[in-house]
């Protein structure tokens, strides 16, 4: 364990931290644990955002194992829990290295100990470039791999090679909808301003991200991204001409849509010979109870989950949130404590799943979010439902990527629905 995870788990929580209770003395992150706090019991301080251990670990454990069986490695992004005791952790579970979009995920990172990454994004200009550049100095031990669409991108990674002291390798990023070369003149173009620093840059492969491509209809949708895996192998031909000793990286893959970078790019792996397939999946750990489990119902209808006896009906959603019922102002209403500071919503509304009442889990039948303000969830209660004041309901989310980020620290539960572990976030 690396220093910066030790201190950590030392650090102290105290009632400012959503979840804890008030009037709690302040204790250290890693006795969180021995408390045996059940947030269906109304232990904790409402509303709390959840991991479910044992459904994290199940989706991980697939993941892997989908991973072994196409022979590609995996690069979770870090940018869904930004978690560096969760990153430090895949890795230790057999993860290539881990995936960041900006330096403050790349520091926070660093600091873990997690020191094989991937900057899957540009990042401005000269002087961030020099802040990349300090970033690698003050941890030599780091190999890190950037993004570069354009001239002045490889700029920017020139001037952080300069300032690290080091060659920097860098992935030439094919793309559209979102950022990326959009042409085979601007892969060229790229090529010859990393080819002009020899002395600070290398080249290190290919990078794509296909999500961005996606559309609202399924046949369209696997045309552009088919589009998009061949201009990403004919621009992998293009690097391996200028590096034809050098191990390369090809990465792409979202949780969504990775079978389809499986089928087009692992051939291309495997026909090279001196080629890794790195998946950057991250939300796949976490699941959700919609836009992911949408996508992966889609996974299975087109049979893209192939991992023995598998489908991707076997992930499980692992993120809950817990809120009391605050007040129930009219017969068919009830207004639930948490809201847009809370949950996710760009993707779908949470989901009531069950509500607990004295011990008891009963039904959430017929309960379903209509709205949020900023700390209230109105919630439609069928009639005859007997949902009441006090009453603590348990949430599914949508999208993990923007529930996550609103939680200072993400409390982990057993199977028997007690906090075993406690995750520090770092959102900046």
């Amino acid at each position: 364990m690396s220093l910066f995870l030790d201190a950590l788990l030392d650090s102290p929580l105290d009632d400012s931290i959503r979840g804890v209770p008030p009037g709690r003395a302040p204790l250290r992150l890693r006795d969180v644990g021995a408390l045996g706090w059940r947030p269906a019991a109304g232990d904790m301080a409402l509303p709390v955002l959840t991991l479910d251990e044992e459904a994290f670990a199940a989706n991980r454990d697939l993941i892997f194992a989908y991973a072994r069986r196409h022979g590609v490695a995996l690069a979770p992004h870090a940018k869904t829990p930004m978690a560096p005791q969760i990153a430090s952790a895949l890795v230790e579970a057999g993860a290539w290295g881990a995936t960041v979009a900006n330096l403050q995920q790349a520091a926070v990172l660093l600091r873990a100990g997690v020191t094989r990454l991937i900057l899957a994004n540009e990042i401005g200009g000269r002087a961030s470039g020099e802040r990349l550049g300090a970033l690698l100095a003050a941890h030599p031990d780091a190999d890190l791999r950037a993004f570069a669409d354009s001239p002045a991108a490889v700029e920017t990674l020139a001037a952080a090679a300069r300032a690290a002291g080091r060659r920097l390798p860098v992935l030439v990023e094919v793309g559209a909808g979102r950022a990326g070369a959009r042409d085979r003149a601007a892969v060229d173009a790229i090529l010859a301003a990393v080819v002009r620093h020899p002395g600070l840059l290398v080249l290190d492969g290919v990078a794509t991200y296909e999500g961005a491509v996606a559309t609202a209809d399924p046949a369209e949708t696997a045309a552009n991204i088919a589009a998009l895996m061949d201009r990403t192998a004919e621009t992998f031909a293009l690097v391996r001409a200028l590096a034809p000793e050098r191990p390369l990286l090809l990465t792409a893959g979202g949780s969504a849509f990775f079978d389809m970078v499986v089928t087009g790019l692992a051939p291309v792996a495997e026909a090279d010979g001196n080629a890794t397939l790195v998946l950057r999946s991250g939300a796949i750990f976490f699941h959700d109870h919609g836009v992911y489990e949408r996508a992966l119902g889609a996974l299975d209808a087109r049979q893209g989950f192939a991992c023995g006896g598998a489908t991707a009906a076997d992930f499980r959603p692992a993120l809950r949130l817990w809120a009391e019922v605050l007040t129930r102002p009219e017969p068919e209403l009830a207004i639930c404590g948490f809201g847009m500071r809370d949950a996710s919503f760009d993707q779908g509304l949470p989901r009531p799943l069950r509500v607990h009442r004295d011990g008891a889990a009963l039904s959430a039948e017929g309960l379903r979010v209509t709205r949020l303000n900023d700390q209230h969830a109105f919630v439609a209660v069928p009639g005859g439902h007997g949902l009441t004041v006090g009453d603590i309901v348990e949430f599914g989310i949508s999208h993990p990527c923007t529930c996550i980020d609103r939680w200072r620290v993400l409390f982990g539960l057993g199977a028997d629905g007690r906090v075993r572990s406690a995750y520090r976030t770092f959102f900046g």
